[in-house]
């Protein structure tokens, strides 16, 4: 290239500019070329890797895992409205208890509570609370309070489950309790905490078992924000029902 820019200047004027913009061309097509090269090296490498993963995924029964976790969601949901129906109509007025309930206490009380709740083994259905935040005078307010208060519950069972690791005895008990949940986080990582934080499995014990198996806090608390999702579509669910 350098040989013939040199005698591209020796030449006239249109034919110099003809023969430097030809030169030009053909050097940013190289370099296309080359660039498209290394581009499919990396979507091949990257394709490779996802192919493995998938296999990987599919031999642990991974994706018969979320989809039975689809069901049961679906489920729950569903047992939860029927639940809401019968009681709303032939036992109480929920909207009449839940107004009750705002009248009485505070709103740092019930978030509290939540957050007490998310902590210990999630005692209480956060559905509960969705439900409670839904009529208060500031829903979507209280809605992200609840979602941030079992962000952090969880948070507080991954630390119990990190200091429990530490007590080889009561460690070993714990562990065989939750035994699925920790050969579940074992096999998948991320992606169980994922599902945990949208499904009804009980958010506060995935987060022992992270804790429990020395799991990485950031990546814990990365995976987690899918909590904030699962409280929006409940939320949204629940306002279609009531």
């Amino acid at each position: 290239f350098e040989y013939v820019s040199r005698y591209c200047f020796s030449l006239p004027s249109f034919a110099k500019f003809l023969c430097l913009t030809i030169i030009f061309v053909l050097g940013l097509l190289i370099k296309l070329l080359r660039n498209f090269a290394i581009m499919r090296q990396i979507l091949n490498s990257a394709f490779k890797r996802w192919a493995l993963i998938h296999r990987y995924y599919k031999i642990t029964r991974f994706y018969s895992f979320l989809k039975a976790s689809f069901y049961r969601s679906f489920l729950l949901i569903l047992i939860f409205v029927l639940i809401y129906i019968f009681v709303n109509n032939f036992i109480i007025d929920i909207n009449l208890l839940i107004n009750n309930i705002i009248e009485s206490y505070s709103p740092t009380i019930i978030i509290l509570c939540f957050l007490f709740t998310e902590s210990v083994l999630g005692l209480l259905p956060p559905e509960i609370f969705i439900l409670w935040s839904s009529k208060s005078a500031s829903p979507y307010l209280y809605l992200f309070a609840l979602a941030t208060a079992s962000y952090i519950g969880g948070a507080f069972s991954y630390i119990i489950g990190m200091r429990i690791s530490r007590l080889p005895t009561i460690s070993k008990y714990i562990e065989l309790k939750i035994e699925k949940y920790v050969v579940n986080l074992r096999k998948w990582g991320g992606f169980f905490i994922i599902v945990g934080a949208l499904s009804p499995i009980p958010h506060s014990i995935v987060s022992i078992g992270a804790g429990l198996i020395g799991y990485k806090f950031k990546y814990y608390l990365l995976w987690s924000l899918f909590r904030y999702l699962r409280f929006v579509i409940y939320y949204l669910i629940i306002l279609k029902v009531v």
